[in-house]
C-alpha cells in the first residue's frame, strides 16, 4: 500500500555512502571499470542508462568528480543535471528531507558532494532513489574505486602480496582507501602524524576486514617506514577543503611527509606514486614525481570516468531505479 509522500526511502534501493556499501561488489566493480576503459579507448560505448537521469548536488568545487559523473551519464546514454547549492532552495533553508522528496520524483539517482557526512546520510534516508557520495568529510568512496582500478590495471587484477603506502593526512580519502584496500586483500600501511590519524574505530574495522581477506593494515610513524616494501605510494593534500583555517599549522605538522624521488627510492623496484588531485606541488608531492615516470596519477585521474560508469551501472541501470510517485517506508 502506498504511504503519504515524505515517508523515508525504501530499503530496496541501494546507496553508496561508504566504500563498505559496495564491499561485496568491489572486485566486480574494478573489473567492470577496467573493461569500460578498454571499450572507450576502442570507441565502443554501451548505453545502459538510456532514458535515465542523475541529479548532481555540489556544495564544494570540483573538477574530476563533476566532469566524470556528468560525462559518464552522457556516454552511458543518460542525462545529468548539475545543481549548485548556491542556486538551489537548499541553500536558502529548504530542508534536505524536502529536497530529497522532490528530486526523487524527477531523477533516477542523486550524487551529492557535501561538507558533512550527516547531510549525506539525511539525503539517503529521505530519497527513494539511489544516493551516491561524491565526497563528504568522512569518506570519498568513488575516488577509491578509481584508485583501486588503477592498481588493478597495473597489477593485472592481482592484489595478493602487494602493498600500498599512504603518506599524509588521515582524512576522508584515507578512510575510504584504507577500508577499500582491506576489502580487496591489499596490504595497506599509512604514515600519518599522530594528531591527524583517523579514529581508532575505523582503523580497527579496517584491520578486521584485512584479516578476513588475507592482508594487513598498519599505521606507522615515518614515511620511510611506510615506503619500505611498498609497491605504490599514495598522497593527498595536507589542507583539504574546509581546513583552510588550519593551513599554517598543518604545513608545519606534515613537514617531512612529502612524496619525492628519495622516498620512492625506499619502495620496491617499480613502485609508483598516486595522488587523487588537485595537488599542491612542492608541498605533499614534488614536480619531479608528478611529471616523472614513477607515477600513475594521470591514469588514476582518467579512471574516475570509468569508475563512475561502473558505479552508475551497478546502482542505477541494474537496480532499475526510476522516479517514484511516493517513497516507501523503511523496514
Amino acid at each position: 500500500m502506498s504511504l503519504p509522500a515524505g515517508a523515508p526511502a525504501s530499503a530496496k534501493k541501494r546507496d553508496l555512502i561508504s566504500i563498505l556499501d559496495v564491499a561485496e561488489d568491489l572486485p566486480a566493480l574494478l573489473k567492470r571499470a577496467s573493461g569500460l576503459r578498454k571499450l572507450r579507448h576502442e570507441g565502443k560505448l554501451p548505453r545502459p542508462l538510456e532514458g535515465r537521469s542523475l541529479a548532481m548536488i555540489f556544495e564544494k568545487p570540483s573538477t574530476r568528480t563533476r566532469s566524470s559523473f556528468e560525462l559518464a551519464m552522457v556516454e552511458l546514454g543518460g542525462h545529468a543535471v548539475y545543481l549548485s547549492t548556491k542556486d538551489m532552495q537548499l541553500g536558502r533553508g529548504e530542508t534536505i528531507a524536502d529536497t530529497a522528496r522532490v528530486l526523487s520524483r524527477y531523477y533516477h539517482a542523486v550524487c551529492y558532494r557535501a561538507f558533512r557526512w550527516q547531510d549525506e546520510e539525511e539525503l539517503a534516508k529521505w530519497a527513494s532513489i539511489p544516493v551516491i557520495n561524491a565526497l563528504d568529510d568522512r569518506e570519498h568512496p568513488c575516488q577509491i574505486v578509481a584508485d583501486l582500478q588503477t592498481l588493478w590495471d597495473r597489477w593485472r587484477g592481482k592484489f595478493e602480496g602487494r602493498q600500498l603506502a599512504y603518506i599524509g593526512d588521515g582524512n576522508n580519502v584515507l578512510r575510504s582507501l584504507m577500508l577499500g584496500s582491506a576489502v580487496v586483500g591489499l596490504n595497506f600501511v599509512a604514515a600519518i602524524p599522530p594528531a591527524y590519524r583517523p579514529e581508532a574505530a575505523v582503523v580497527e574495522k579496517a584491520k578486521a576486514l584485512a584479516q578476513q581477506h588475507g592482508s594487513s593494515v598498519e599505521i606507522v610513524d615515518t614515511p620511510k617506514a611506510a615506503a619500505r616494501g611498498s609497491d605504490a605510494i599514495y598522497t593527498d593534500v595536507w589542507v583539504s577543503m574546509g581546513d583552510e583555517a588550519e593551513a599554517a599549522q598543518r604545513k608545519e605538522a606534515f613537514h617531512g611527509f612529502q612524496v619525492n624521488e628519495l622516498l620512492l627510492g625506499h619502495a620496491n623496484e617499480g613502485a609508483f606514486a598516486l595522488h587523487d588531485l588537485p595537488a599542491h606541488r612542492g608541498e605533499e608531492i614534488t614536480d619531479g614525481v608528478m611529471d616523472g615516470e614513477q607515477q600513475a596519477i594521470w591514469d588514476q585521474a582518467e579512471n574516475r570516468l570509468h569508475a563512475q560508469k561502473a558505479i552508475l551501472e551497478l546502482l542505477v541501470a541494474k537496480a532499475g531505479a526510476k522516479p517514484q510517485a511516493r517513497a516507501r517506508r523503511s523496514k
